[in-house]
């Protein structure tokens, strides 16, 4: 959290606060965030996403564009006022200031020249949009046949950008597909291709998914919660009876992330057991 839905929503929300104004100051105590000055008095010209980065373009005369690049981690959102949790302060030239809230202080800010991704691996090496054309399916079926296990080759970000922990486990379900499952056939790639597109424009469509109630929880700058919670099938259903079969769903880790799954629905192929 928050994921590719979360964020392209918070773009959504907060393009129209930002886009066009002249920041002043980038107001923070973090050793983490870098470069912040560069942004003072640079005027936002973009507010895009790539997989689940916000990445604003900051434009000045005369001189090459900058871009800040703001990773929201586990509990970053924006806010109109200042919180106990406020990392980062937005400061506009006649405009309001805009507030990064963050509890768990694992949200990144840096600006660098634009494109330049150099400190994020992850960013530079971050494979196709899914909800674009560049989300190939023949290309991502070929690379599905020579993947090893399928949950975390895709939060690697390599083969598709934007899915976390619980998009993945929505589509596997969708997919009838174990999430230990290897080298998957062409007809399975062909299905997990087309639930990855389903649940995630499904998800920015309702704005993305908001857990529990702590200050920690996903919100919109005005308050607004995440309406596709209420969509899950598997994600934080452990104990809940499938929604296709009536089997209890299961809670269990792969690749180190908790994991939820139908155990009726998503068996794993026969002789394909996978230690992660």
């Amino acid at each position: 959290m928050p994921e590719l839905p979360e964020v392209e929503t918070t773009r959504r929300r907060i393009e129209p606060l930002l886009l066009g104004q002249r920041i002043s100051a980038l107001r923070h105590d973090s050793a983490k965030y870098l470069a912040t000055d560069e942004a003072r008095g640079r005027t936002i010209g973009a507010v895009s996403r790539r997989g689940k980065y916000l990445l604003l373009r900051l434009d000045a005369p005369k001189t090459l564009p900058l871009e800040l690049i703001l990773h929201l981690g586990m509990t970053g959102h924006f806010r109109l006022e200042p919180t106990p949790h406020t990392r980062l302060v937005i400061e506009l030239e006649g405009a309001p200031a805009l507030y990064f809230h963050d509890p768990r202080r694992f949200g990144k800010v840096v600006v660098v020249r634009q494109g330049d991704y150099a400190l994020f691996p992850t960013l530079r090496h971050m494979g196709p949009e899914p909800l674009s054309d560049d989300f190939d399916q023949s290309e991502f079926v070929w690379r599905a046949s020579q993947a090893g296990a399928v949950k975390p080759w895709l939060l690697s970000q390599k083969p598709v950008a934007g899915l976390g922990n619980i998009y993945v486990d929505e589509a596997l379900w969708l997919t009838r597909l174990h999430p230990q499952q290897t080298r998957l056939n062409a007809d399975e790639a062909r299905k997990l291709h087309g639930a990855i597109r389903e649940v995630l424009s499904q998800a920015v469509a309702r704005g993305g998914s908001s857990l529990g109630s702590g200050v920690g929880n996903y919100r919109q700058h005005d308050g607004t919660q995440g309406g596709y919670t209420a969509e899950h099938h598997v994600y934080g259903k452990a104990g809940q009876l499938c929604g296709r079969c009536a089997t209890p769903i299961v809670r269990t880790v792969v690749a180190q992330r908790g994991t939820h799954l139908c155990p009726e629905c998503q068996v794993l192929r026969v002789n394909e057991v996978q230690s992660i």
